[in-house]
């Protein structure tokens, strides 16, 4: 392997902060935590851990290098994420008032139905296609990595969330009570809301 273990370890610094700031997963891991507990909730952890793995095969592949080469597409693809971000906070301040777990193509029963969203969130996450795309051919020089190395840098980019996720559905099937309190609902919706919108004027002025 020709990865540093220091590489490795501030990659899965910044893998762990890109699951830390909010977006699609949290909202589709809560919905699932909410409607049915830990065991609804860690099969679209395990889909989203999968899908994980996608981004970071293609940015290896070479993706990036494309990206890179074609004037104004990462700028393109930062505003477009931006907007996203923008509209995703705006809606969910504005349904601050609906319950958490409402929305039935997040919250239908199954391990299957868990995992399928899992997948499919994490692929159509804009916060996840800029940080593999944009982010993570600045930490390694993907020309030079070997089979090792690749197999590496995609069991941090899976491991790393899937534990943040495990965990983070496991404190909400504590918490479950509190949070189907209509007061909590309201304030949550509109902290994470908040937080969505703010990240979008963060990524537009970045």
């Amino acid at each position: 392997m020709t990865l540093a273990a220091s590489d490795l370890a501030l990659y899965a610094v910044a893998v762990l902060i890109l699951f830390l700031t909010p977006g699609p997963v949290w909202v589709a891991l809560l919905a699932r935590a909410m409607s049915g507990g830990f065991q609804a909730a860690w099969p679209l952890a395990l889909g989203v851990a999968i899908g994980d793995a996608v981004w970071p095969i293609l940015a290896i592949l070479g993706v990036s290098w494309v990206v890179n080469e074609i004037d104004g597409i990462m700028t393109t693809l930062r505003y477009v994420a931006a907007v996203l971000f923008l509209v995703m906070g705006g809606l969910l301040i504005m349904r601050a008032g609906n319950a958490l777990g409402s929305d039935g193509r997040l919250t239908r029963p199954g391990m299957w139905a868990g995992f399928v969203a899992g997948i499919l969130v994490i692929l159509g996450n804009p916060k996840a296609i800029l940080f593999y795309m944009g982010v993570l051919p600045g930490f390694f020089d993907l020309m030079q990595v070997t089979l090792i190395d690749v197999t590496a840098i995609v069991m941090v980019s899976i491991v790393t969330p899937l534990l943040g996720n495990l965990i983070l559905a496991s404190f909400i099937n504590k918490a479950r009570a509190f949070l189907q309190a209509p007061h909590a609902v309201l304030l949550i919706n509109r902290i994470s809301g908040g937080l969505l919108i703010a990240m979008g004027l963060v990524i537009s002025f970045v």
